[in-house]
């Protein structure tokens, strides 16, 4: 999933991204208006974290023009305030989901991950694929029964490739939805991830290589 943080308070919007990196997913951050537009412009996310109060450009007019583009991404607001009013306006701009500060993180990430669902095709919670059961809300991997321990990035890929249900994910897909902006264009951390989690996932290969393509299950 790819998670775009829009939050002026830097050490609040670094300690979100950072937050929800360990829960697999890839985030980026913004910490004003303006850079969340110059973001959202070039990377489709799955889920936008937007701070109601932003320099540059406040946060209530990023929500209506992401609204007016037709964005696909879902959009959770924050706000300092608790007051339903507040809740009622955001809401009105076309928001999806709306969390006061101070929030305790774990039903943040729960936002952000029911939010994620709503943004793709809807498919079943558990996915099932060549005899390999994955699990997103529980975080559990199986093979033929056989529980297996798979890293935060082996399973956000492998989630990739089976809500694909077949198709080929090229590796800039991947690096995409599983890793964030920083991580180099030109890196082989695919190759290597793919590798060790074709080993985990032990034989017959389920994960099929296809050339100057990408990858499918």
């Amino acid at each position: 999933m790819r998670v775009l943080v829009v939050e002026d308070e830097r050490v609040l919007a670094d300690a979100i991204a950072t937050g929800l990196r360990r829960e697999a997913m890839a985030v980026d951050v913004a910490y004003d208006g303006g850079g969340a537009l110059e973001r959202t412009g070039y990377i489709d996310y799955d889920v936008i974290v937007l701070d109601r109060d932003l320099p540059v450009v406040h946060g209530d007019e990023v929500c209506r023009r992401l609204v007016a583009e037709r964005t696909a991404s879902r959009i959770l607001m924050l706000t300092a305030s608790s007051d339903v009013d507040d809740k009622v306006e955001g809401l009105g701009l076309g928001a999806d989901d709306y969390l006061a500060k101070p929030f305790v993180f774990i039903e943040l990430v729960a936002r952000v991950r029911a939010l994620g669902r709503r943004s793709a095709p809807a498919l079943p919670p558990v996915l099932e694929r060549a005899g390999v059961r994955l699990d997103p809300g529980k975080r559990l991997v199986s093979r033929d029964g056989e529980e297996i321990a798979l890293t935060k990035k082996e399973f956000a890929v492998l989630e990739e490739l089976m809500r694909a249900e077949g198709a080929v994910v090229s590796q800039e897909d991947l690096l995409d939805k599983a890793w964030d902006e920083n991580i180099d264009p030109f890196t082989n951390v695919v190759r290597v991830t793919m590798m060790t989690l074709r080993k985990k996932l032990g034989e017959p290969q389920v994960i099929e290589t296809v050339p100057g393509v990408g990858y499918k299950l």
